[in-house]
């Protein structure tokens, strides 16, 4: 083993946890948690779980599998309804269900402080503190907040396996920072041009929200520096905005394809708008992060901020499978599932009807991925 991959195996032992345990708690959908680790480590057993996990680990570099899950369930970047932190480990349950059959290698959970956003946000004398709480060591050099230690352990990854795409599962959607963050500096060192594609009833534009630059209304803001072009971020289904498309797209330069231009023309046209667009950009590959809130509320209501008028999956899914069609997707997202919260006023099956989409649009995207 290299040293820089030691280094990096070191660092997700201390940094994530196995997949299903990046919520911390003790009887809180504790079924779904022991099905999770019986089915990924043939055990539930908490430290039989973490052997068998930190065993895998050592797998990483002879494993074949392109597409890598990691969870982050986190949503202290969200603002409305809560429970997008239950997302990670839903979802999981939810692929391994009901599409058993994808290849993917489960790197597992970030480890999460949930009263955690960035460690730039925190004092020295919290850091030393949540560094004794995670590593037991005050002057660890590891960070502590979800947003960094995700970007991290990321750009490590990515040195170590450049061919290698992660699909991360929120957690609000502020996850999606670090996540592209990394991605997007990883390609620009291998000299590739890529698009980030946004599917979204938000344009997550904004500069700030309440003083924090860093949250789920304004991840993108803060990417577009490490695009090649603004206009290499693509979103796909907004429609709650109190500004006018114009606004956004004179402002920040970026390309948008709002909710009832997608439904008025077809996912086929838009699709062919996009891919020209692209092309003209001399674009190599993709990232989709898809906010499960894109889909219309009618189909997708157990999110922070449900909203009607949207996309129906079929339509998302057509997009994507187009897409995928003439570019490689090299990595992608799904945020915003809150299992727990019920807008909708459905009750449970609510939970499951939104799992059910965001499980069948996730199961495309590392599809696409392990391509």
């Amino acid at each position: 083993m290299t040293d820089s991959l030691q280094s990096l195996i070191t660092k997700l032992e201390n940094c994530l946890c196995p997949a299903g345990n990046g919520v911390f708690t003790v009887n809180t959908a504790k079924e779904r948690k022991q099905a999770l680790h019986l089915a990924l480590f043939g055990d539930d057993d908490a430290s039989i779980v973490d052997k068998n996990w930190k065993s895998s680990l050592l797998q990483l570099s002879s494993d074949n599998k392109k597409a890598v899950v990691m969870g982050i369930a986190s949503d202290c970047g969200g603002g409305i309804l809560r429970g997008a932190n239950w997302g990670p480990l839903f979802l999981r349950n939810t692929l391994l269900n009901q599409h058993n059959s994808l290849g993917y290698f489960d790197l597992g959970d970030v480890r999460v402080i949930p009263h955690l956003l960035h460690d730039k946000y925190l004092n020295d004398p919290t850091i030393e503190n949540c560094r004794k709480a995670l590593y037991q060591d005050p002057q660890s050099s590891y960070p502590i907040s979800p947003l960094s230690i995700t970007e991290d352990v990321l750009h490590d990854f990515y040195a170590e396996f450049p061919t290698k795409g992660i699909f991360g599962i929120g957690g609000d959607h502020s996850n999606s920072y670090p996540l592209t963050k990394a991605y997007l500096q990883a390609k620009k060192k291998q000299g590739k041009r890529v698009a980030i594609i946004h599917f979204d009833a938000h344009t997550d534009l904004l500069v700030e929200r309440l003083g924090i630059d860093l949250c789920f209304g304004s991840w993108c803001t803060h990417i577009l520096e490490d695009l090649n072009d603004n206009s290499h971020l693509v979103q796909i289904g907004i429609r709650s905005s109190g500004k006018p498309k114009s606004h956004w797209e004179d402002t920040f330069g970026v390309r948008q394809h709002w909710a009832h231009e997608v439904i008025k023309n077809g996912a086929a046209k838009t699709v062919e708008t996009i891919l020209a667009h692209l092309k003209d950009e001399k674009i190599d590959e993709l990232y989709v992060s898809f906010d499960i809130d894109a889909i219309d509320s009618e189909f997708a209501s157990a999110t922070g901020t449900p909203e009607p008028d949207g996309l129906t999956p079929e339509q998302a899914k057509q997009i994507i499978a187009t897409l995928s069609e003439f570019y490689p997707i090299t990595g992608a997202d799904m945020m915003e599932i809150a299992p727990f919260t019920d807008a909708s006023g459905r009750g449970a099956s609510s939970s499951e009807e939104t799992l059910k989409v965001g499980g069948d649009i996730s199961a495309m995207l590392i599809e696409a991925i392990s391509k």
